[in-house]
C-alpha cells in the first residue's frame, strides 16, 4: 500500500473513532449502548487469542527449555552434592553419638572397677601369627600401651594385647581358640578356664572348663575373670558371660559348659586398654544386673520338701547335669557296718508303726507283734501254778 494523503486521512479517522468509542464505553454505567458490540468483539477476539496461545505456547516453552537447560543441570548437580553432604553429616553424627555412648559405658565400667584405661578404636579385623581372631586398634606404645595388657569395653572382657606398635596394637579376642583366660563362677570361689571356639562360633559362645567336677554348675550362672598376677594379661573382676549349656562329663576331672559372652564380638568399635589394674579384686561388682526372669526364678526357688512328701527318684538327674549320689555316699557308717563289730538286731516295735498309728488299731485292737494276747496267757498260766 502506497503512503498517500488519503491513506493517512483514513487511518486518522479510524483512530479518532476508536478513541471516541473507548471514551464513551468507559464513561457508561449500567447498560451501555455499545454493550452488544463489546460482547461480540470479546467473543471473537477471545477465541482468536486462545487459539493463538495454544499454538504459540508449546513453541515458546520448547525454546525456553533449551535456553535454560544448562542452568537447570548445574542446579541439579548442586542439589545432589548438597544432599550427599547432608547424608554424610547425618551418618557421621549418628556414628559419633554411638561412639560417645560406647566410650561413656567403657569409662563407666572401668571406673566402677577402679581400672585405669586408655581409650582406643578398632580400625581393622585381621589375624595375627598363631591366632585367627584378632583386631587392630589405634593406640600403641606412644599412648602407654604394652603387650600382655587387658582390653575391655562397656560390656566386659574383650581380650589382650599381643603386639604394641608405635601408634597401633594387635589385640587377640577372647573368642580365639588359642587364647585362654581364668574365669570364676559368680558368687563362689570356683574357678576354671575360658577358651574361644574360633570363627565357626562367630563370637556367640565360649567354652568354660570348671576345674572341680563335683561342683554344681547350673544354666544362668554368670562368669567373671579370675585375674592374673599384677593384672597382666588379664585383670580380675571383668564380666565374661552367662552359662547357656552344661555338658554331662561323668568320670572326668573337670566339667564343661558353654557361655554366651556379654561382649558383642561381631560389632567391636570403642575399647579400653587397662594400663593399671585395681589394687583390690572388684569381685562381682562389675556384673550387670540380672534379667527380671532370672531374678524371679531365684526369688521363687522351690522350698525344701516337707515330711511325708514324695521324694524324687534316686536315678533322677539334677538340673545342673551332676550325676545322682550313690547309695550310702555322704553319711557316716553305722555300727553294724564297721569292720569287727557284731551285727545289731533291730529292737521290737513298741506299739506304733511307721505311720504313727497305734499298733493293732487296724486289726481289732490285737497287736501284730505278739506282745498282747501272749502276755495275758502267760499271766493266767502263772496264776494256775500258784494255786
Amino acid at each position: 500500500m502506497r503512503d498517500t494523503r488519503r491513506g493517512r486521512l483514513i487511518l486518522g479517522v479510524l483512530l479518532a473513532a476508536a478513541l471516541v468509542l473507548i471514551t464513551i464505553d468507559h464513561r457508561q454505567r449500567g447498560d451501555s449502548l455499545l454493550g452488544p458490540l463489546h460482547t461480540a468483539g470479546s467473543s471473537v477476539f477471545g477465541v482468536a487469542e486462545r487459539a493463538g496461545t495454544a499454538v504459540v505456547s508449546p513453541v515458546g516453552d520448547f525454546f525456553h527449555t533449551f535456553a535454560s537447560a544448562p542452568e537447570a543441570k548445574r542446579r541439579i548437580e548442586a542439589l545432589r552434592a548438597e544432599n550427599a553432604r547432608l547424608r554424610s553429616d547425618l551418618a557421621a553424627r549418628t556414628l559419633d553419638r554411638q561412639r560417645s555412648a560406647e566410650l561413656s559405658r567403657t569409662l563407666g565400667l572401668s571406673g566402677l572397677g577402679g581400672y585405669r584405661v586408655v581409650p582406643a578404636q578398632v580400625i581393622a579385623r585381621r589375624g595375627a601369627p598363631g591366632f585367627e581372631d584378632a583386631v587392630e586398634i589405634d593406640a600403641g606404645s606412644g599412648d602407654g600401651v604394652r603387650s600382655e595388657m587387658t582390653v575391655l569395653n562397656g560390656d566386659g572382657l574383650v581380650g589382650r594385647v599381643v603386639r604394641a606398635g608405635p601408634s597401633s596394637s594387635t589385640v587377640v579376642l577372647l573368642t580365639d581358640p588359642a587364647s585362654s583366660a581364668g574365669g570364676r563362677v559368680e558368687g563362689t570361689n570356683e574357678i576354671g578356664v575360658v577358651t574361644g571356639l574360633g570363627v565357626p562360633a562367630q563370637g556367640r559362645f565360649v567354652r568354660f572348663r570348671l576345674l572341680d567336677s563335683t561342683v554344681s554348675l547350673a544354666v544362668g550362672r554368670r562368669l567373671v575373670s579370675f585375674g592374673s598376677q599384677n593384672g597382666m594379661p588379664y585383670a580380675p573382676g571383668l564380666p565374661i558371660g552367662v552359662v547357656q549349656r552344661v555338658e554331662a562329663t561323668p568320670g572326668e576331672l573337670t566339667r564343661v559348659a558353654y557361655a554366651k559372652p556379654f561382649v558383642d564380638f561381631t560389632a567391636l568399635d570403642v575399647v579400653g586398654v587397662v594400663v593399671r589394674a585395681p589394687q583390690r579384686d572388684p569381685r562381682d561388682s562389675m556384673l550387670p544386673p540380672p534379667p527380671p526372669a532370672a531374678a524371679r526364678a531365684r526369688a521363687t526357688a522351690p522350698p525344701a520338701p516337707r515330711a511325708g512328701s514324695p521324694s524324687p527318684s534316686p536315678g533322677a538327674a539334677s538340673d545342673s547335669g551332676s550325676p545322682p549320689p550313690r547309695r550310702g555316699q555322704g553319711r557316716a557308717p553305722r555300727d553294724d557296718e564297721r569292720p569287727g563289730t557284731p551285727p545289731v538286731r533291730p529292737a521290737p516295735a513298741r506299739g506304733r508303726d511307721d505311720g504313727d498309728e497305734p499298733a493293732g488299731a487296724r486289726d481289732g485292737g490285737r497287736a501284730r507283734d505278739g506282745t498282747g494276747d501272749d502276755r495275758d496267757e502267760r499271766k493266767r498260766d502263772q496264776a494256775g501254778e500258784r494255786t
